[in-house]
């Protein structure tokens, strides 16, 4: 049986996405990688960056740098789950009575 989308990468890769982006798309990136929504990633990023007095915004153009852009042929977020699909749990009904 033939497949009509590209196929999945056996692991998750960290990539920017060239949608859901603020500014470059480095929390959106972070935020798909881990699972975790983009908008929580960037207050995380925006407090952690106001404690240690500017110091951690320097990470955001290293990132920005290193992660590769999202080809455009990369499906839309989320990406389905790799692999076949789970198996419903089975169901434990009480004996008939009798």
């Amino acid at each position: 049986m033939t497949s009509t989308h590209a196929p999945q990468p056996p692991y998750k890769q960290l990539r920017r996405p060239t949608t859901d982006r603020m500014v470059a798309g480095v929390a959106s990136g972070l935020g798909r990688y881990f699972g975790v929504d983009p908008t929580l990633v960037r207050v995380v990023f925006a407090v952690s960056a106001l404690l240690t007095g500017g110091f951690l915004a320097l990470a955001y153009p290293i990132m920005w740098f290193l992660m590769p852009e999202e080809p455009a042929s990369a499906p839309a977020w989320p990406h389905p789950a790799a692999g076949p699909a789970r198996p419903e749990p089975p169901t434990w009904s009480a004996p008939p009575a009798g």
